[in-house]
């Protein structure tokens, strides 16, 4: 499964592990997406997201409906 926060879009960014010697070798940074069930009123369903935490708060300041809306209108399907 591809680690693809639904509302933001967040992937894994690619990097470098620096050691003291100054040696470099390639590593992933993956975002910190966490699985959240929401209950919307206005669908009277609950809608499952897998989300980063920059989402979460992005939820908690809009709210789920505005989100699930511009998801909607991006074509994303929910």
């Amino acid at each position: 499964m591809a680690q693809v926060c639904d509302v933001t879009g967040k992937k894994p960014m690619s990097g470098h592990n620096v050691s003291h010697a100054n040696n470099k070798t390639k590593r992933r940074f993956l975002p910190n997406l966490q699985r959240r069930k929401f209950w919307v009123d206005s669908e009277n369903r609950w809608v499952s997201l897998r989300l980063s935490n920059a989402a979460l708060r992005t939820i908690d300041k809009n709210g789920i409906d505005a989100v699930l809306t511009k998801m909607r209108l991006e074509g994303k399907s929910i």
